[in-house]
């Protein structure tokens, strides 16, 4: 029993202001307002109760607003099956590419009152923001976690963060069926990047772009990012820096910093009738290739026309290769997507050319390359110490500067217990 569906009942507009269809054909839109908004709340009152959490309320967000088109809903047993064996929904979801199940379950004893057929409020921190319509009831025990982990980690491994949130749900009850909301799950913590694909698409239809590149990032852009964003906007007429502020591990830089950094940098070193910065509210998956293709599908919904996949992209430790997430998209077909992938090399600074390169475009030794992993950079700011004019402008160092000086502070305020900034 599948639980997706997209028909023109419940799903408007293929374009919505952008030259570049969304995946499947049209854009979902399962946002409601006004009248039918409080109808659906007064509804909700009376039904059975489900809680989402951080990652599953980023979820129903984008499920809502078009952001996971085709899906208009979580996932079913045999979607999820099929995407994780063939990359693809079911036949009768359509069988479009999507790399990634987007499920909702709980606990056994928390779905004792769902029924097929009948809805579910959706829960988030303690307020009603929708509903499911509940088409599907399946197990998503410890073998089908562990098949997902297999396909889409390609580890079992639990020290992947990723496979960790996986094995620690335990043996639970899947809940698959389209949603409606009637709130926004996703505080906008970013109101003025914060854009639903219909707002990005309309911003592009209104500047005129027909070709949109999309740069993905969970990391603060250094001078090598900068390089590859550079060299893409010189074939396109705009670039979206369009950085995921969803759930991340605690390690990674916090999402106020990273856009902090980000307004800095497109304000002072990129024209700005050229750039567009809006967020993504989806949570990290550290998936690797797999979440390379889902990070397209989404750019796809949002309406632009080519999507950057460096080095390790959504990548984490020692996992996958390092252009893995490259060589996961020979496994389209032509016309799979409506969005064209961007391939870079690896990119560095290098003392003896003097400028930001790559293997393909520097003649000189290692020993000359100034890199710095995401590790190395976290360690130096933790020391206190300053990150070199070669690996990032001065203006977005001093910027982590201050945000790890001020984690320390409240670090020490608490009797050294790590404190995540926010």
């Amino acid at each position: 029993m599948t639980a997706i569906v997209n028909n023109s009942a419940e799903t408007k507009g293929t374009r919505n202001g952008s030259g570049v269809p969304a995946h499947g054909g049209t854009l979902v839109d399962r946002l409601v307002t006004g009248a039918a908004a409080a109808e659906i709340l007064g509804r909700a009152k009376n039904l059975p109760r489900i809680e989402l959490d951080a990652r599953t309320a980023s979820d129903a967000e984008l499920l809502a607003t078009g952001g996971l088109s085709p899906l208009t809903g979580f996932v079913g047993r045999e979607d999820h099956s099929a995407i994780l064996t063939n990359m693809r929904l079911s036949p009768a979801s359509g069988g479009h590419v999507f790399s990634i199940p987007i499920t909702l379950s709980a606990a056994p004893e928390k779905t004792k009152e769902l029924r097929e057929g009948r809805e579910a409020a959706l829960v988030f921190e303690g307020e009603v923001v929708g509903v499911v319509e509940v088409r599907e009831l399946f197990p998503l025990d410890r073998s089908v976690r562990t098949n997902e982990a297999e396909a889409v980690y390609r580890t079992t491994d639990a020290a992947h963060p990723g496979v960790k949130w996986l094995f620690a749900r335990g043996d639970e009850i899947g809940i698959a069926g389209p949603v409606t909301l009637a709130k926004r799950t996703i505080h906008r913590r970013f109101p003025a990047h914060h854009r639903d694909p219909a707002e990005v698409r309309a911003f592009l239809a209104a500047r005129g772009w027909r070709r949109t590149v999309a740069f993905q990032t969970r990391n603060p852009i250094h001078r090598a990012h900068e390089h590859l964003l550079r060299s893409a906007l010189e074939t396109v007429d705009g670039l979206a820096v369009h950085p995921l502020v969803g759930e991340t591990k605690d390690d990674d830089v916090p999402a106020d910093v990273r856009v902090r950094a980000y307004e800095v940098l497109l304000e002072k070193y990129f024209p700005k009738d050229r750039v567009l910065l809006s967020v993504f509210p989806f949570a990290m998956r550290y998936a690797g290739p797999r979440e390379a293709v889902l990070h397209a599908i989404a750019r796809q919904n949002y309406g632009f026309s080519h999507f950057i996949v460096g080095r390790d992209h959504a990548g984490v430790g020692n996992y996958y290769g390092t252009y893995d997430a490259q060589k996961i998209f020979d496994e389209i077909g032509p016309g799979e997507l409506a969005i064209t992938p961007i391939f870079f090399e690896h990119s560095f600074y290098c003392r003896g050319c003097g400028q930001v390169a790559s293997f393909k475009t520097c003649p000189h030794d290692k020993s000359e390359h100034l890199v710095l992993s995401g590790t190395k950079v976290r360690e130096a700011l933790a020391r206190g110490e300053g990150l070199p004019v070669e690996f990032t402008r001065p203006e977005v160092a001093q910027i982590l500067a201050e945000a790890y000086a001020a984690k320390a502070r409240a670090s020490a305020g608490n009797g050294g217990v790590n404190v995540q900034a926010q």
